[in-house]
């Protein structure tokens, strides 16, 4: 029994405008006016379209190989936005720096409060969704991590309402093989993840050399016997084209990834046919069409 929670259809296009619209809310309900953050590519856009809302300042960092839909839509809402040589790591590291000389405020993964509260609302709709139920299996693409810590939030407050018991749902963290710095260290049983040298993938979402939560986001895995696991590049390729043409539904590479890890799991017996899986698709592939290939596709003369 398979479920997918789409979070394409919210109004950037991704699961980041959750954080964002509580985060850049609260930061303006404080009196800030000016925020800074690096970003991978769809935090960046989600946060300047609430910062534009809010009448906020936003500077956004990004690795200059993004999807250039990612950067057009942060020029589109006012962002101001620096390219850089490098990985999300860089590019907060440059923010950090930026933010100590400028006074910014910092509003990178996890070094606010307000975005796992916005994040944690998928969790809450799932139970709510389920009838209070909650699933066996929730698969959840994972960089920087935020959406899976607010997955065992919501959860955990769940049950202190008493709206649900103990039972949690087995949670995966699903990476690209060529940026798996939390598959690594639940391989060796490690309580935080090593830095991932050279990492690469086309899920840019996935590429995060280690996450800043990362001491978290393992207990979370090791608390609700879950598990992390890695799919190739073109495994996640072969989800976004399978899932469009049986289901009419378009993925972003992220997404597809929690896909392509529905059969390695089921294969090792670890997802049993008995069980209930939600799959969560973090957002549309057409963030992504700037970097599709056309270059076979026939162009044909009129008549």
């Amino acid at each position: 029994e398979i479920w997918l929670k789409d979070e394409g259809a919210n109004p950037t296009g991704t699961f980041k405008d959750r954080g964002a619209a509580t985060g850049a809310a609260r930061a303006r309900e404080l009196g800030e006016t000016v925020l800074a953050m690096p970003t991978a590519g769809n935090a960046g856009g989600a946060w300047a379209a609430y910062c534009a809302r809010a009448g906020i300042i936003l500077h956004v960092a990004m690795p200059a190989d993004t999807p250039k839909v990612n950067m057009a839509e942060c020029l589109a809402y006012g962002a101001k936005l620096y390219l850089v040589h490098g990985l999300i790591s860089d590019a907060g590291a440059l923010i950090a720096a930026a933010c100590l000389e400028h006074g910014w405020y910092d509003v990178s993964t996890l070094k606010e409060p307000y975005r796992v509260e916005g994040k944690k609302t998928m969790g809450f709709e799932i139970a709510e969704q389920f009838s209070y139920q909650l699933p066996d299996v929730i698969l959840y693409p994972t960089g920087g991590g935020v959406g899976l810590i607010g997955l065992w939030k919501a959860f955990n407050e769940l049950e202190a309402l008493g709206w649900i018991g103990a039972e949690r749902p087995r949670l995966v963290a699903v990476q690209a093989e060529g940026c798996s710095p939390v598959v690594r260290a639940f391989s060796t049983g490690q309580q935080s993840c090593e830095f991932y040298d050279e990492a690469t993938t086309y899920a840019t979402g996935l590429r995060v050399p280690r996450p800043f939560a990362d001491r978290l986001v393992m207990r979370i895995l090791y608390e609700t016997e879950g598990t992390a696991v890695s799919v190739t590049e073109a495994q996640i390729a072969a989800a976004v084209t399978q899932l469009a043409r049986m289901e009419g539904h378009y993925v972003c590479p992220e997404g597809a990834a929690a896909i392509a890890a529905l059969p390695v799991l089921r294969d090792s017996g670890w997802i049993m046919p008995s069980d209930r899986v939600v799959v969560l698709n973090t957002g549309t592939a057409l963030k992504y069409v700037s970097n599709v290939d056309l270059a076979e596709t026939p162009i044909l003369e009129p008549g």
